[in-house]
């Protein structure tokens, strides 16, 4: 069965942004199934736009930055 992004549900999302980049928590649930957690990182381009990078390494202050998200997005996991 392909994916039908009509299925796909967000259930809970937030990001952290610095001056450079912007880092999004997100949960998700595809077609009613288990809540799933998704980490995504953009950076800023030449023109100021975000664009979607891999996630990669990442600095202690991300991380820091990312607990009190990760921990809330749990929330919407049970």
């Amino acid at each position: 069965m392909p994916y039908d992004s009509e299925l796909d549900k967000s259930l809970f999302s937030k990001s952290w942004e610095s001056a450079e980049q912007r880092l999004t928590v997100s949960v998700y649930s595809y077609n009613q199934g288990p809540k799933k957690l998704q980490i995504n990182r953009q950076n800023k381009n030449e023109q100021g736009d975000f664009r979607f990078v891999k996630l990669g390494r990442m600095t202690k202050e991300e991380i820091e930055s990312l607990l009190p998200l990760l921990k809330e997005a749990m929330s919407y996991m049970d």
